[in-house]
């Protein structure tokens, strides 16, 4: 098969896209710009009041949007999401997106940004891929002056007695910063502070962003924060946000950051991006705000979840839809042919040549998340995201692998076509929701002891063979119950390359067991997150990191942002 030699890069095709003035996208959803607080001519935020109005309006249909585990090979989920969206809307559908907002770690480092690619974006795309509107700076800027608060009440005589050796709450920074994970603070003498270990995460992975996503309005945020753990006294007992009495500054830092912004797609498609944790180390989902908001102007909402279906879409169906009550209609898998060979055991450099025996070995990875759906009692479709280096015959190959395994299949051209691509998907969507089977269950009740309720994600979402714990988790576990947290739903860190908690078995492992080496309660977001195998919640930079080819012109335009 030849290969276009004329692709255009995703920056270039979003340059060359006429956007309309987002008070025009406002009006086709029955919102004026009083509804509005305007970011220029294409962004805007929805008022406080807009929100509160659209809570008695009856809510639309959700489709969720996942994959099969990723590799460096993409599978598209985001180009996806937003090409169905737009094609819901050539056919007539009143339909919104909402999706996470892009972090600056990512997009500078190896990942990309979040935006979709080709003819299936949103818009701006350069300015949602940086600075967007400031929530993910607002985030940082709470979570740090949360972490100066602490350290000074300790400086200025430490009522609470906060155990500095138990501080649990970190400093933040949304870039990958190796060099944070560990630092020492304090230095210089008794005007400087009280020396301490301290460190940082990636600020998607900070609480403060979960609970900002996991809030339903202002006052639940302030609630949520107030709930945040952030250390130990001297006699091991917590301490909150509520005991430092700051969750009112912080949530003035965040009155903002919470309300959800509205952009447009290449095809003019109405977009909520909002909020943008990751689905490796936190729970991969956009805010509920958005969600909610969306579902209240739309007739359908295709939203996605952060990385394969056992992360972003468990966590999605085990956290989100439980915390707030949202259930999706559908859910679809997005996969590649590119990236289930990948999963065969070929490498990346090899991707270019045809082979079906590779393809057909990676499908067990695309079943397994097929069956994970099925496991959640939901209807599903499989996304085959076609590249232009497929070959006729190894897409003849998927097909019949999904036939022969009963699995519901579309060819999805978006990336190449826009909207158009995605009519085939589009109209499965639909007929799935008409047919109402969806059956939606949770995998666990709350009551389940927190080890069970990780056995259960590792067995059923996994298809691991069990879980071990280490002696600090064990330790962890009986002082969660003696707290009364162990009611709280489990945030899995995990890597987003494996099934398992080892990056490198790709495909469908079996047989493995999952380490739990140390539980972190976030109270405020309302989950217990478990941290598995060696995920870190400050990721570094490659070798080669994406900023390398970025640069600015004259006039102020972005190049070499993908």
């Amino acid at each position: 098969m030849k290969v276009k030699q004329d692709v255009k890069s995703d920056i270039e095709i979003a340059k060359q896209a006429e956007m309309k003035p987002i008070t025009a996208i406002a009006e086709g959803i029955g919102l004026n710009e009083e509804n509005l607080e305007l970011f220029g001519k294409y962004k805007a935020k929805l008022s406080f009041n807009t929100l509160k109005q659209l809570e008695t309006k009856k809510s639309g249909k959700i489709i969720l949007v996942t994959a099969i585990n990723p590799t460096p090979a993409g599978e598209g989920k985001s180009t996806v999401t937003v090409g169905l969206g737009d094609a819901l809307n050539k056919m007539g559908h009143r339909v919104m997106i909402a999706m996470r907002e892009p972090s600056l770690g990512p997009t500078m480092g190896i990942k990309g940004g979040a935006t979709g690619g080709g003819y299936a974006q949103v818009l701006p795309m350069e300015d949602i891929n940086l600075h967007f509107t400031g929530d993910i700076h607002a985030i940082t800027s709470a979570n740090n002056a949360l972490a100066a608060l602490i350290d000074n009440h300790i400086q200025q005589g430490n009522e609470l007695h906060i155990d500095q050796r138990r501080i649990v709450w970190k400093r933040a920074l949304d870039l990958n910063d190796r060099a944070l994970r560990k630092v020492v603070i304090g230095l210089g003498g008794p005007l400087q502070g009280i020396p301490r270990e301290d460190s940082f995460d990636i600020t998607v992975a900070s609480e403060i962003m979960a609970v900002l996503c996991l809030s339903k309005d202002l006052q639940d945020l302030k609630f949520r924060l107030s709930q945040m753990v952030i250390a130990y006294n001297t006699d091991n007992e917590p301490i909150t946000v509520k005991d430092l009495q700051v969750e009112g500054a912080l949530a003035l830092l965040l009155k903002d950051a919470v309300k959800p912004n509205l952009v447009q797609t290449i095809e003019h498609t109405p977009a909520l991006i909002h909020g943008g944790p990751f689905a490796n180390i936190a729970h991969g989902c956009n805010s509920v705000i958005a969600t909610k908001a969306a579902s209240k102007l739309a007739d359908y909402v295709v939203t996605e979840a952060g990385f394969g279906a056992d992360l972003g879409a468990e966590k999605f169906l085990n956290i989100k839809a439980r915390n707030q009550d949202i259930q999706p209609e559908v859910v679809v898998v997005v996969a590649t042919i590119r990236a289930l060979k990948m999963h065969g055991g070929i490498a990346k450099s090899e991707l270019g040549k045809e082979n079906v025996e590779a393809l057909t070995n990676g499908f067990a990875n695309l079943k397994k998340h097929v069956e994970t759906i099925k496991n959640f009692g939901l209807p599903f479709v499989v996304a085959l995201n076609r590249f232009i280096t497929d070959t006729a015959l190894e897409v003849d190959a998927l097909l019949e692998l999904c036939k022969k395994h009963d699995i519901p299949v579309a060819l999805t051209e978006v990336w190449e076509k826009g909207g158009d691509g995605g009519i085939q998907l589009a109209e499965k969507v639909v007929e799935l929701m008409k047919q109402k089977q969806s059956t939606f269950k949770h995998l666990y009740e709350l009551t389940t002891p927190i080890d069970e309720k990780i056995r259960t994600i590792v067995q059923k979402v996994y298809g691991g063979r069990n879980v071990e714990f280490s002696t600090k988790a064990k330790k962890q576990m009986k002082q969660f119950e003696k707290y009364g947290w162990d009611h709280l739903p489990i945030c899995m860190a995990k890597t987003q390359y494996s099934l398992s908690d080892d990056p490198v078995k790709l495909g469908r492992p079996s047989d493995f067991t999952i380490t739990v080496r140390e539980l972190k309660p976030s109270i405020g977001a309302g989950f217990i997150v478990a941290l598995t195998g060696d995920v870190m919640t400050m990721p570094g930079l490659p070798k080669t990191p994406a900023a390398l080819n970025m640069d600015v012109d004259e006039d102020g335009h972005a190049l070499g942002l993908f």
